[in-house]
């Protein structure tokens, strides 16, 4: 649920006494086995028998992504031999940190994405195709292969990219839905289209969308979905995860939010002086883990924004829904006058048919200002293309970018480094 001080609207009372219970459970385990946190408990004299109630949190400082990144050892709570598994963060947001996981942890994950692909209307009679790493530490990878196993539901794990054998392995195969990141499923339909593969005659029915928005804050299909589904008639659910917190949002049908699972996690939208938001009010997504051994976190501050919405779902879900990531707290850009978060951005960059594919750079001028530097793939390198696009660029932002036109060959590099587990479309070099 999420902890307001003023207007308040709770879940059944038994869902609030379970998460207190939890809770009070977390700290006292915090307190015995937590390097960090008992030093923090200390520091600031804070007194765990006090924490009785949800609204009680407000007592305890936040923990943010610096604290995690510098002290990233003193989070484990479990000597290393009961560490099972190692896991890291992308590092979108600055070095990778690593996630250690006992075995009780990996059992929570396989439970967290079981009820995830549930709500997603899964069951054991589907086939996933798994279109993402399973290695190079990527904690989502393990997620989705353990939630379903669990489900009972037949798995193909394919990797990332190269479209011909995606679309090989659906037709051998034959799989009911795919795991994929949205902006890859836009390549797998210029594959099917360029070679003559009938998309809508596979047994594809449905995409579990990763790692990026395909929708707005209102809900409906952001330009990346639309083009998805104007192509292929599929059914996209979107998803919300960090490797922190352990734990998704998913959305059902009804494609109206990812639903919470509030035996996993307590979440908190904090503003800018970290009081909390109300519903449909952007704020900083706030988590403190339940049921997690190996590297707990209590009042950890994502980094993202999104909102929240607290009437039920036409599923019949009464927990909270989050909207998709608005942006990230340390990507918001201020370029001369106008603020921008790169999700908003994101989505003006794939609605022009000039543009192949993009991505997004920000540094700081000789005076610290905000500068953006756009590297594009254009459809053509032509003068008239490149007029439509800056021409369009003024329009849509009011503000003119920088404009650096690449080959094929220099976005693949630019975006996929030696480390990177995803393709990277924002690099920030401020200073």
């Amino acid at each position: 649920m999420v902890i307001l001080r003023e207007r308040v609207k709770r879940p059944a009372a038994g869902g609030t006494k379970m998460q207190e219970k939890k809770l009070q459970e977390l700290l006292l385990y915090l307190s015995l086995c937590s390097p960090f946190y008992s030093e923090l408990f200390a520091k600031h004299k804070i007194n765990i028998q006090e924490i009785k109630t949800l609204a009680d949190l407000a007592l305890i400082p936040t923990t943010n992504k610096d604290d995690l990144h510098q002290r990233n050892k003193d989070f484990l709570c479990v000597p290393l031999g009961k560490v099972v598994e190692y896991t890291s963060t992308s590092g979108t947001l600055g070095g990778p940190v690593t996630i250690a996981l006992t075995e009780n942890d990996l059992n929570r994950l396989a439970n967290n994405e079981y009820n995830s692909f549930l709500c997603a209307d899964g069951s054991s009679a589907d086939i996933y195709q798994l279109m993402l790493t399973l290695d190079r530490q990527f904690m989502a990878g393990i997620a989705y292969y353990s939630g379903i196993r669990k489900l009972g539901a037949g798995i193909i794990r394919l990797g990332p990219g190269v479209p011909s054998l995606q679309w090989e392995t659906i037709q051998r195969l034959k799989p009911t839905a795919i795991v994929a990141v949205p902006s890859f499923i836009l390549k797998l339909i210029t594959f099917a289209k360029e070679t003559g593969i009938d998309i809508n005659g596979t047994t594809v029915k449905k995409a579990i969308c990763i790692g990026e928005n395909i929708r707005n804050t209102d809900f409906s299909l952001n330009i990346l979905g639309k083009k998805i589904t104007e192509s292929w008639n599929i059914k996209l659910y979107s998803t919300y995860a960090s490797t922190e917190m352990q734990t998704a949002f998913t959305e059902c049908s009804e494609g109206n939010g990812g639903h919470y699972q509030p035996e996993l996690v307590i979440v908190e939208l904090l503003d800018e002086n970290d009081n909390p938001v109300g519903p449909y009010t952007p704020g900083e997504v706030t988590i403190t883990t339940l049921g997690v051994e190996g590297m707990p976190l209590l009042r950890y501050k994502t980094g993202d924004i999104c909102m929240y919405f607290d009437e039920p779902c036409a599923c019949g879900r009464t927990s909270l829904r989050l909207s998709p990531i608005m942006g990230r707290k340390k990507q918001m850009i201020k370029f001369k006058g106008t603020t921008l978060y790169p999700p908003a951005l994101f989505d003006l960059l794939n609605e022009r048919e000039e543009i192949l594919d993009f991505v997004v750079e920000v540094y700081s001028n000789e005076i610290g200002l905000d500068q953006v530097l756009l590297y594009l793939l254009p459809i053509e390198n032509t003068e008239e293309c490149d007029h439509r696009i800056r021409a369009y660029l003024q329009a849509r932002l009011r503000v003119s970018p920088h404009i650096k036109y690449v080959t094929a060959e220099e976005i693949q590099k630019i975006q996929f480094n030696e480390v990177s587990r995803k393709a990277i479309k924002f690099i920030d070099k401020r200073v």
